[in-house]
């Protein structure tokens, strides 16, 4: 055989087997997408919170699951939790027992157990020391993953005897999200004595209103909510009404009332002016292309007038450049994570210069 031949019968081996590396680093690459190019999963979590009979020092968790791993937190008729669970990893936990605070409340009542995340990554809850910022709970369907239970006294022969009892609630299968709704629970006192408890209100676990309520033995008797909607996030809300061991639930359909939107008011070369209608708890993101420059406070849902945006001190900003002011779904600290939120399947959002803002709100400011 030919050298000739000997080399090119070589070039031809070599080349098959550099084909085949490709192939196999391709393979690696792609299965492992994911953590290469910083594609993440939503954080997801499950919790059961069963009713349950205790002496007031603990309460405990059937089975919770975190993705991410996180924090248990357990509320009663206020937003103040009464106690938190150690950090838990990441996985499945049964049985977590959680108990009281030295001085602090009884874990008896309607209770609400939520799981949060360890945003910052420190294993320290710090949701309410940070003013919301840091910890938040895991979300489902936009809704913190919690779950609803009743710790009744292990003392008394029957847990309800000395509670009132919620018979029914009458509340709107549909509502907006700037009217005063009507609700009324029919309470009644199953015992022999004349006696008074509080009557809450919560909508999606929150308390929003609180009646203390005199009954005489045996008495039945209305019990009328006045709740203003303004600032609810929009979408199918829980309505609970609740006693000192009893409740009732039922849903109600909250439209936003307005169409979202993003409206320039000013802009110079430090920043933006827009009011604002929200409909998801999120912010305003001013983007340079595919690049956001700069983003708004968190936002609660609803309308907001003059919300300002600052331009990150790095960026530069032609005042003849096309900008686009978007609202978004999410915490504007953490804006790869956040989601456009969209109008009949459009971002909502409103493109603009610098130039031509500031030049319509001076031109706003001569006419006044």
């Amino acid at each position: 055989m030919s050298s000739r031949l000997q080399f090119g019968t070589l070039k031809r081996i070599v080349a098959i087997l550099i084909a085949i590396v490709i192939v196999v680093a391709a393979g690696i690459v792609v299965g492992q997408a994911p953590a290469i190019f910083g594609v993440d999963q939503d954080p997801e979590a499950a919790i059961t919170l069963e009713d349950q009979q205790g002496n007031g020092t603990d309460v405990e968790i059937a089975e919770v699951t975190l993705s991410e791993g996180g924090f248990v937190v357990i509320t009663g008729g206020g937003d103040e939790p009464l106690v938190v669970s150690d950090y838990l990893e990441a996985g499945s936990h049964e049985n977590v027992t959680l108990e009281q605070e030295e001085g602090g409340a009884e874990l008896i009542g309607q209770l609400t157990a939520t799981v949060h995340r360890d945003t910052d990554d420190d294993e320290t809850y710090t949701y309410e020391e940070t003013n919301g910022e840091e910890d938040l709970p895991y979300l489902e369907d936009g809704f913190p993953v919690s779950d609803t239970a009743t710790v009744t006294s292990a003392d008394d022969g029957d847990p309800f005897s000395d509670s009132f009892v919620v018979e029914s609630i009458d509340a709107p299968s549909q509502a907006t999200t700037n009217e005063t709704i009507e609700v009324v629970a029919e309470v009644r006192n199953p015992t022999e004595f004349t006696t008074q408890q509080n009557v809450e209100f919560r909508l999606d676990g929150r308390v929003l209103e609180r009646q203390v309520l005199d009954l005489d033995a045996e008495e039945s008797r209305e019990v009328t909510f006045e709740i203003d909607t303004t600032g609810a996030t929009p979408g199918t809300q829980t309505i609970g009404v609740y006693t000192q061991g009893d409740g009732a639930l039922t849903e109600i359909s909250l439209e936003f009332h307005t169409d979202p939107s993003v409206t320039i008011v000013d802009a110079d070369d430090d920043g933006v002016t827009a009011d604002v209608a929200i409909p998801e708890r999120g912010f305003v993101a001013i983007e340079d292309g595919d690049t956001v420059i700069g983003t708004s406070e968190q936002l609660e849902p609803g309308e907001h007038g003059n919300v300002t945006v600052e331009f990150d001190e790095n960026a530069t900003v032609d005042e003849n450049a096309d900008l686009a002011a978007a609202l978004y779904e999410g915490d504007p600290a953490d804006v790869d994570a956040a989601t456009p939120i969209e109008h009949e399947n459009e971002s909502v959002e409103t493109t603009f210069t610098i130039a031509d803002a500031g030049a319509d709100a001076e031109s706003d400011g001569d006419d006044e």
